[in-house]
């Protein structure tokens, strides 16, 4: 597969051909409200509140009473979970390789999520050279999320790998693909202050949702248009 932009497209540079060695499955769409409330009842594991959110007057910001159980819109239990940060996703992880007896559940790599991304396409999105609000969920259409299921999948099979939520990635942030590994496993070193986030929003432009696209985020940060995808090692 090749990974990131070419010259004159983009700034997610070079592009450069990755060969996923490890098999691994991942989750069909990200991970629900629903899934993320049994993990908190199950669990007992403690998130405060607050968290970055669209306001009233259309501007972004920091509101101390919205977390993922009120992120300031209309939430069902299979629309995807938002306000959590890295950390939670990391916590929700764990949670599942202990209720599994060990099993290898994980955050993707930032390879293996445009591997999924892309489905075998090599145009920005896997549905050709652009993406409609046919296909995704993006650009204010519904002010919010909308359940996993409302859009079609992916050639592989995969719901709302673009649009809906930002997805947290395992990945420490580099700037550039200068020295990245080829295998598809996860890039040690980088920028560990911040995490790849990974397919656009709800609220984003369809450039930002390109399988290319990439953003690096400070783990600790919850917004309600993040979210996160797993994967677990076969």
């Amino acid at each position: 597969m090749y990974m990131g932009s070419p010259k004159g497209q983009a700034e997610e540079r070079p592009q450069h051909v990755i060969t996923i060695k490890s098999s691994f499955a991942v989750s069909i769409a990200p991970i629900a409200r629903g899934e993320f409330a049994d993990f908190i009842t199950a669990s007992k594991y403690k998130i405060e509140s607050g968290a970055f959110v669209r306001k009233n007057d259309g501007n972004w910001g920091e509101d101390p009473s919205k977390s993922w159980r009120d992120p300031g819109f209309k939430q069902d239990d299979d629309h995807p979970v938002v306000c959590v940060n890295w950390h939670d996703a990391q916590a929700y992880v764990a949670w599942l390789r202990e209720r599994s007896g060990g099993r290898a559940y994980r955050l993707l790599s930032e390879a293996e999520w445009e591997y999924c991304c892309r489905a075998g396409a090599t145009t920005a999105y896997s549905s050709g050279k652009n993406i409609s609000d046919a296909h995704a969920n993006f650009g204010l259409s519904s002010n919010g999320t909308t359940s996993v299921t409302t859009f079609p999948p992916n050639p592989w099979g995969l719901r709302d790998m673009y649009g809906n939520v930002w997805e947290w990635r395992e990945d420490s942030w580099h700037s550039s693909y200068k020295g990245a590994p080829a295998d598809g496993s996860v890039w040690p070193g980088g920028d560990t202050s911040s995490r790849v986030l990974r397919g656009g929003s709800w609220d984003d432009d369809p450039r930002d949702l390109r399988s290319a696209c990439r953003s690096g985020v400070r783990p600790g940060i919850r917004n309600s248009y993040f979210g996160f995808r797993i994967a677990r090692t076969l």
